[in-house]
């Protein structure tokens, strides 16, 4: 549940993915960006806790992945790659994609209430009993950072309506040659 900590951090991201050197270790990289304060962070603490989340995130980027990134895509793939990171790194953040994005999606209901949000943790809880410790504020936090990120990652309008993504061909490739990998 880690998501919590910022939205996208879409800037930030390009930004850590361009100080990384190829072979030298994700630390490493970190490092440098808390040294290089990327995050404008007002706070020490805060910046670090970003960027550990960022360096999460691009790390699970393969060679070929990161390449494209920086390289390659425009704005609208950088963006999709960053929420599927976020999917990679947090199962919630995937599940909720699959289990509830895309149903909504596929089943031609465009809008994404926020109650929705709600109604998957509910269940969720079902199956993971830690989840029932989690306070009230704190789910109600989750629940705005994970829509923040979404709409910054042009999965929704403001509006809450799910947007149709189009993404290069390049991009498409790279996600279906990654899932045949798995």
């Amino acid at each position: 549940m880690s998501f919590s900590t910022g939205g996208l951090f879409f800037y930030e991201s390009v930004e850590f993915a361009r100080l990384h050197i190829p072979r030298e270790s994700w630390s490493e990289t970190r490092n440098r960006a808390v040294t290089a304060r990327i995050t404008q962070m007002p706070k020490d603490t805060s910046n670090s806790r970003s960027i550990i989340e960022i360096k999460n995130r691009i790390s699970t980027f393969s060679t070929i992945e990161l390449e494209f990134f920086l390289d390659d895509a425009d704005r609208v793939d950088q963006k999709a790659m960053l929420w599927i990171a976020c999917c990679r790194v947090y199962r919630f953040v995937r599940e909720f994609a699959v289990d509830v994005i895309r149903d909504r999606y596929v089943s031609y209901y465009d809008v994404l209430p926020p109650e929705s949000f709600d109604v998957f943790f509910n269940d969720k809880t079902e199956e993971n009993e830690d989840l029932t410790r989690i306070k009230k504020s704190t789910l109600l936090k989750l629940r705005q950072v994970l829509f923040r990120i979404m709409r910054e990652a042009d999965i929704l309008t403001d509006q809450n309506e799910i947007k149709k993504s189009f993404l290069s061909l390049q991009l498409t490739s790279l996600i279906r040659d990654n899932n045949q990998a798995e």
